[in-house]
């Protein structure tokens, strides 16, 4: 099965520091590996309503929502690149996650079956030198994987705050060159282990 990555941008400021850091990587892909890239700053999603106890979920055509959820469902690894805001991950990453929930109750979809032993990775850049800081956003991440079945590449940690900081972060732009040649292990709960 040729690989396919979807990289999902989740900051508000065009080629920042995740992103830089983010492509930095996906740089050492092979060029076998499909890459796509959808900025969700491109691909606005309306606030998510949850549904469940109304009325069913139909699948989405013919706009952001119909985009990103094709993109989600044809990928074999899936890169989260949201800054770290507010120690977690950005709104509109957020929203993108939400709407996973909804896209769990398409029937045709079967969202969770598909993404099961597929890879979720994420990108991150943080202004903090402490990387413990960066946790909520591992564990979202992290624990989103365990639900659906995924592997769970872990997150690449660069830091920066202006823009261009992170080139200046040695360990980050060593550690981008191989963070995808990784086996990732099947996601788990903490509590799992």
């Amino acid at each position: 099965m040729t690989r396919k990555f979807l990289f999902v941008l989740g900051s508000s400021r065009p080629e920042g520091n995740t992103e830089v850091l983010a492509r930095r990587a996906a740089e050492q892909l092979s060029p076998d590996v499909e890459q796509r890239w959808l900025n969700l700053a491109d691909h606005p999603l309306p606030d998510f309503e949850d549904l469940r106890h109304d009325s069913d979920y139909v699948r989405p055509s013919g706009d952001s929502t119909a985009t990103l959820l094709d993109a989600t469902v044809e990928a074999t690894d899936i890169v989260i690149a949201s800054p770290l805001y507010w120690y977690s991950v950005s709104a509109t990453t957020k929203r993108y996650l939400d709407y996973w929930s909804g896209w769990l109750r398409i029937p045709e979809v079967d969202f969770k079956a598909t993404l099961a032993g597929r890879t979720l990775w994420g990108v991150t850049a943080l202004a903090d030198e402490e990387p413990v800081v960066a946790e909520p956003l591992v564990g979202t991440l992290r624990n989103s994987a365990a639900y659906l079945g995924m592997r769970f590449g872990g997150v690449l940690l660069g830091n920066g705050s202006k823009p261009g900081d992170v080139l200046k972060d040695e360990r980050a732009l060593t550690e981008a060159k191989t963070f995808f040649a990784q086996e990732p292990p099947l996601a788990r709960f903490a509590y799992e282990n």
